[in-house]
């Protein structure tokens, strides 16, 4: 399958009217095409919006609902112009973030204060402290996005993932989960690349190794078969030589396991 054919398949392939044969060589060309594996994630983020619309089938009483609606409308618009509008800033998650950014500003002022005074070339143990109440800032804004229902939420926690600390367990142990256990390709994709900041940890790789065990996502697969080249992690010989000899496993996926395998010998 050329890129254009699977270009063509796509809305196919997210309303599962490709068929078994069609959605296996779909799957395929997926695992071994980058270009299309992202394109298929944006399509699936907003055909899957698409599913939240509610489906309703009209009645003898449309009119009436429209007229209640129309009504409750203009209630609402009148309310809305009584009080003041509700600010980006006002929602937590928002606030949170924003509160990291001003304790950076505040190091950043901190460094050039002590950059002239008597202190220069020292490390002092205010500098200190602010450094370490980003860290803790950036943690908490991480953790609390990738704990919210709303996908894109996840997404920005994830984001701010690679702003935490290399050494942080907490945002590493969430993104693990995130990798193993989130509903959304989407979220779960961008965790396994996030994981990449946290490379120098042994947890990863075996993480890694064990979310792949777990995974039946090919494009989710083929992510971890990447990190785990990344990592040169040589424990993950065995599950690869499994998998690449896996008959029930999508092909794609089986060469790529295989072609790793060659790159950690």
């Amino acid at each position: 399958m050329t890129c254009e054919e699977a270009k063509t398949r796509m809305t196919d392939y997210w309303s599962r009217t490709l068929g078994e044969a069609g959605e296996t060589e779909f799957n395929a060309h997926l695992a071994s095409c980058e270009t299309c594996r992202s394109e298929v994630s944006r399509v699936g983020a907003l055909w899957q919006g698409l599913d939240l619309l509610p489906l309703e089938e009209p009645s003898g009483k449309v009119r009436d609902r429209f007229y209640e609606m129309l009504g409750a409308y203009r209630q609402g618009l009148a309310a809305a112009e009584a009080r003041p509008a509700k600010r980006w800033w006002t929602i937590p998650a928002w606030q949170m973030a924003a509160a990291a950014g001003l304790v950076a500003v505040g190091l950043g002022i901190g460094y050039g204060v002590r950059g002239n005074g008597p202190l220069f070339g020292g490390a002092p143990a205010e500098v200190s402290q602010l450094r370490e109440e980003v860290a803790n800032m950036r943690q908490l804004v991480a953790l609390s996005l990738m704990q919210q229902q709303s996908a894109s939420d996840r997404l920005r926690g994830v984001s701010w993932a690679y702003r935490a600390e290399p050494s942080d367990r907490e945002v590493l142990g969430a993104l693990v989960s995130a990798v193993n256990h989130d509903a959304n390709v989407n979220v779960r994709l961008a965790a396994v690349d996030a994981l990449r900041r946290f490379s120098a940890s042994p947890e990863t790789g075996r993480a890694a190794l064990q979310s792949l065990s777990k995974q039946t996502t090919p494009i989710v697969q083929v992510a971890l078969i990447d990190l785990l080249v990344d990592l040169k992690d040589p424990q993950a010989a065995p599950e690869l030589r499994r998998l690449s000899g896996n008959e029930t496993a999508n092909e794609g996926v089986r060469q790529k396991a295989q072609w790793a395998l060659e790159r950690l010998q």
